[in-house]
């Protein structure tokens, strides 16, 4: 990778200790469970982050009860704030010097709570976002991977996606093929369908963004596997998709713990198959890295962040990209998709 091409990390999460408790997924247990702020991301990203441009925070599944309780989400916001107006508390690891990595924020939104509900939540989060913060809002989240099936195809999901969409928003969309299986790919294509459907003006048709290649099953050693092939399928089948863009990113977590422990070479080599059919049903211009940075440290070590970069690269030697379209994959596909400033 030419060293002049800026890199934005789309997809990160950041989280004092203080408030690791307040996660869905917390358990005092888990590796995860200290303070993961700038400065340690600072310490992850090594000697690639002169090249580093910023970064979009994502939600990181706070505790919440959909229509009923936000004080979780609304206090994750109120973090967010903190790291875009560089006015951290004590011992929260970023500096007002870390304000401009930040270069958009996705929160939580209530999607599956209907119309009133989410409208009610937007508003909630404008008014104690502040100004800056506002303004680095590009979308928002609302995870499907542990949901019932058919979640993301009620009515009241469909016409929330709607709304992110006349207002200009993005959707991060997660789905795990890994441990729900391809009722998860089915049901994405369905729902991208369907929140497109009846959408005349282009322009306000909402954008997806998906998550992690939707968590394919990284265990599976044959590529006639039908957990393989299923995938494969519908990757093929969203890259059809208008308005459609796939994060190349949290591949860690897919795959065996053994692989985990490899040389970049060797996990490149290993999931090769599910690289190339990316490259190849999104294409570049649709295609923007991420890291997945704490959670793509467990099993793999403090030096997570600097082998997935190694993997990239590797992926856009494997495909031949020429320099703009490398760019593209590192920074200028989540500029656009994003909307980002500059």
């Amino acid at each position: 990778m030419s060293s002049s091409i800026p890199i934005i990390d789309s997809h990160i999460h950041l989280y004092p200790e203080s408030e690791a408790p307040s996660h869905a997924w917390y358990s005092p247990e888990s590796p995860l469970a200290t303070q993961n702020s700038i400065s340690e991301y600072r310490a992850a990203t090594g000697s690639s982050a002169p090249q580093l441009s910023g970064f979009i925070y994502i939600e990181a599944d706070r505790k919440n009860d959909d229509s009923k309780d936000w004080s979780e989400p609304l206090n994750e916001l109120a973090w967010m704030r903190r790291i875009i107006e560089g006015n951290p508390k004590d011992g929260e690891g970023h500096s007002a010097n870390d304000a401009k990595l930040c270069l958009g924020i996705i929160p939580w939104a209530p999607l599956a709570s209907g119309i009133p509900k989410l409208k009610e939540y937007l508003a909630t989060v404008e008014s104690q976002a502040g100004e800056a913060a506002w303004k680095k809002v590009k979308g928002f989240r609302y995870l499907l991977q542990d949901k019932p099936n058919k979640t993301g195809l009620t009515e009241e999901f469909i016409d929330g996606l709607k709304l992110l969409g006349e207002r200009g928003w993005v959707f991060d969309a997660g789905v795990d093929q890994h441990r729900r299986g391809r009722m998860q790919l089915e049901e994405l294509v369905e729902i991208i369908d369907r929140a497109h459907e009846g959408v005349e003006d282009e322009d306000k048709k909402v954008v997806f963004i998906i998550n992690h290649l939707c968590k394919p099953d990284l265990t599976i050693v044959s590529q006639t596997d039908p957990s393989f092939i299923a995938w494969r399928s519908a990757m093929f089948t969203l890259g059809k998709c208008r308005r459609t863009y796939m994060k190349l990113s949290g591949l860690f977590e897919e795959m065996p713990d053994l692989l985990k422990t490899q040389s970049a070479e060797q996990i490149f080599s290993a999931i090769l198959p599910w690289l190339a059919v990316i490259i190849a049903a999104f294409g570049p211009e649709r295609i923007m890295f991420g890291s997945n940075w704490p959670v793509c440290t467990v099993g793999v070590g403090e030096e997570a962040w600097k082998k997935w970069h190694k993997i990239v690269d590797m992926v856009c030697d494997m495909a031949g990209l020429s320099p703009e379209e490398q760019a593209m994959i590192w920074s200028a596909t989540a500029k656009k998709a994003y909307n980002l400033e500059g």
